[in-house]
C-alpha cells in the first residue's frame, strides 16, 4: 500500500509508555496513522501523546493495566470508541524476568503470563472480531527470538514468547487470503528499559545485552515494514534468524553452559 493510503487508519499501540511501544507510536504518527496509546504509566503516555500532537499528529492515551484480566475488555471497549474501529493492533506490551525459576515469585510469574499471553491473545481476538466485520486489518505481535531459544534464566518469559510465535502462526495460516494480516516481529536484543527492569523485580538478575542490542527505531521501523510488506514473521536484525538452528545444532552444548552463565549473572 502507498503511505497516502494509511490516513484515516487507526492503531492501537500496547505498551506505548516506553521503548518500542512509543518509537512505534511515533513512526505511525509521523504516517498520518491515528495512533491510540496504552500502558500503566500514564504520565509518560500524556508526555508522549504531546510529543506525538505537536509533531501534528493525532493521538489518544488511554492508561490501562492489561496485567489485569478484568480491565482488558473494558479498556479495548473504550479504544474502539475513540475513532469506532481498530485497523491495527500492534501487541508490544510485555515483561521479561531473568534468574532462578525455583526464585521466581508466583506474582511476578502470573503478571508476565497476563501480560506477555493472556492480554495479547484477548486484544488479538478483540481486534479480530471488527476486522472480520470491516474485511480488513492488520495485527502484529511483538515476540523474540527466545520464543525459540529458550534458555536458563528466562524460562517463563521463553515459554510467553514460543506461545506467541504458534498462535501467531495458526491465524496467520488461518487468515491465508484474506486482507486481514497477522504476523510476529522476532528481535533479537533490543535497547530498552527492559533489561534495567527485570532486575528490579523480587529475587531478579542483571542481565546485559546491549553490546548487540538494535534501537526501539529499529524496531519500530519492522512494524512500518510489517505493515507494507505483510508476512508471518520478520526477524531484527536478519541475521538472528539463524536462532532456531542454534537451538537445534547446538542445544546440547547450551544445556552444559546454562548453568555457568546463569551463576556468572550475565
Amino acid at each position: 500500500m502507498k503511505t497516502k493510503d494509511w490516513n484515516g487508519q487507526v492503531a492501537l499501540v500496547t505498551g506505548a509508555s516506553s521503548g518500542i511501544g512509543a518509537a512505534t507510536a511515533r513512526k505511525l504518527a509521523e504516517k498520518g496513522i491515528s495512533v491510540i496509546i496504552t500502558a500503566r504509566r500514564a504520565e509518560r503516555l500524556n508526555t508522549l501523546a504531546a510529543e506525538i500532537r505537536a509533531a501534528g499528529g493525532m493521538v489518544t492515551s488511554i492508561p490501562s493495566d492489561l496485567s489485569d484480566p478484568s480491565k482488558r475488555q473494558e479498556f479495548f471497549t473504550s479504544a474502539e470508541a475513540v475513532y469506532g474501529k481498530i485497523d491495527i493492533l500492534v501487541n508490544n506490551a510485555g515483561f521479561g524476568w531473568y534468574g532462578y525459576m525455583s526464585e521466581m515469585t508466583w506474582e511476578t510469574a502470573y503478571d508476565l503470563i497476563q501480560v506477555n499471553i493472556a492480554a495479547a491473545t484477548q486484544l488479538s481476538l478483540l481486534a479480530l472480531a471488527g476486522m472480520k466485520r470491516s474485511g480488513y486489518g492488520h495485527i502484529i505481535n511483538v515476540g523474540s527470538i527466545a520464543g525459540a531459544l529458550p534458555n536458563q534464566g528466562i524460562a517463563v518469559y521463553s515459554a510467553s514468547k514460543a506461545y506467541l510465535n504458534a498462535f501467531t502462526t495458526a491465524i496467520h495460516r488461518e487468515l491465508t487470503g484474506s486482507a486481514i494480516h497477522f504476523g510476529i516481529l522476532l528481535p533479537g536484543a533490543v535497547k530498552t528499559e527492559f533489561f534495567t527492569s527485570i532486575e528490579k523485580r523480587p529475587f531478579g538478575r542483571r542481565l546485559n545485552m546491549d553490546w548487540v542490542a538494535i534501537t526501539s527505531k529499529q524496531v519500530a521501523g519492522g512494524v512500518w515494514f510489517m505493515l507494507n510488506h505483510p508476512r508471518r514473521k520478520l526477524y531484527l536484525p536478519w541475521w538472528v534468524a539463524v536462532s532456531p538452528w542454534v537451538e537445534l545444532l547446538f542445544g546440547g552444548v547450551i544445556d552444559l553452559l546454562g548453568p555457568m552463565l546463569l551463576k556468572s549473572g550475565h
